[in-house]
């Protein structure tokens, strides 16, 4: 693997090769970061890419000393927000984020009653993060579903990691109330 100071300063003198294996290395992440954020697969595809492109017209300006991901986050994180608020008015969709996540913990083998089961409480649990406000999806998303660090959640957000343990809580808190009370309507 090449090291990411490298391919940065490849890409600053121009080789687009070398900016091609940082999409490689961050791409998975990129759209399951926006498909959590914004619970649709293709904006979710669409939002990603374009983060890359923005990314890449402004490579220049990039300090190589900093972590790529940690930027790029930030300028991905502004175009689901954006994209979020623009859509605001607009019943969300049902989420697709997590389905093999939910999937891999349930045994196959179920019958056709408790997949129905499972079925409802996966839309209620998508209606329920979907209610949510974008910092507190955005923090789910970040630890539970792309499983980083505390420690990492803090690089991204800029905030301590208190302050990142915290406002877990508070969004798995307020999640909690949320599918109370979808799950007893």
């Amino acid at each position: 693997m090449v090291d990411e100071f490298e391919l940065i300063q490849r890409c600053q003198r121009g080789e687009t090769q070398a900016f091609g294996i940082l999409v490689q290395q961050h791409m998975k992440s990129a759209y399951f970061i926006a498909l959590g954020l914004v619970g649709s697969h293709e904006t979710a595809l669409d939002l990603s890419q374009e983060a890359f492109v923005r990314a890449f017209r402004s490579i220049q300006k990039f300090d190589p000393q900093r972590k790529f991901f940690t930027w790029f986050y930030q300028i991905l994180r502004n175009l689901c927000f954006n994209s979020i608020r623009n859509k605001a008015r607009q019943a969300a969709p049902f989420s697709e984020i997590g389905t093999n996540q939910i999937n891999q913990i349930i045994d196959s083998s179920q019958n056709a009653d408790e997949n129905l089961e499972r079925d409802e409480l996966k839309e209620i649990l998508w209606q329920a993060l979907n209610s949510l406000k974008p910092h507190e999806k955005e923090i789910i998303v970040l630890k539970d579903f792309q499983d980083l660090s505390y420690k990492e959640i803090a690089t991204i957000l800029q905030c301590p990691v208190g302050t990142v343990m915290s406002r877990l809580f508070a969004a798995r808190k307020t999640l909690k109330t949320k599918l109370e009370e979808y799950y007893h309507v």
